[in-house]
């Protein structure tokens, strides 16, 4: 499956991004976090470097726009062939900068898309 990068991962059992790191887990996705705290999540670590992170295929995002701003160009260069937009990421300056670096924008709930098999 899709390497997957869940930016903005929380430690918080109640957060979306948590439980996100949980179904991609359970569904067999190879998963990366990345988040302000370090950590682990269902045997996940929780990286609050972007070094450590490569050959990622798909970033989920859990980032509200005005955070996504200084991420730009550290999302760009991690090369992923699509960002999702989980609700309440929606950012239309952000969908145009990753179009210009011929990396797909899929506006769409991560949980959504494993839940129904669209992942």
């Amino acid at each position: 499956m899709k390497k997957t990068l869940v930016f903005g991962a929380s430690l918080k059992p109640n957060r979306y991004s948590n439980l996100a790191i949980h179904r991609l887990v359970d569904s067999g996705v190879e998963t990366l976090a990345y988040g302000l705290r370090e950590g682990e999540v269902s045997g996940v670590n929780i990286y609050n470097n972007l070094d450590k992170i490569s050959d990622i295929h798909t970033i989920t995002l859990y980032l509200n726009p005005k955070r996504q701003e200084e991420y730009y160009d550290s999302i760009v260069s991690l090369a992923p062939k699509r960002v999702i937009f989980n609700p309440g990421t929606e950012n239309l300056n952000f969908y145009k900068v990753l179009e210009n670096n011929n990396i797909e924008v899929d506006v769409a709930c991560t949980l959504v898309l494993l839940s129904t098999g669209q992942y």
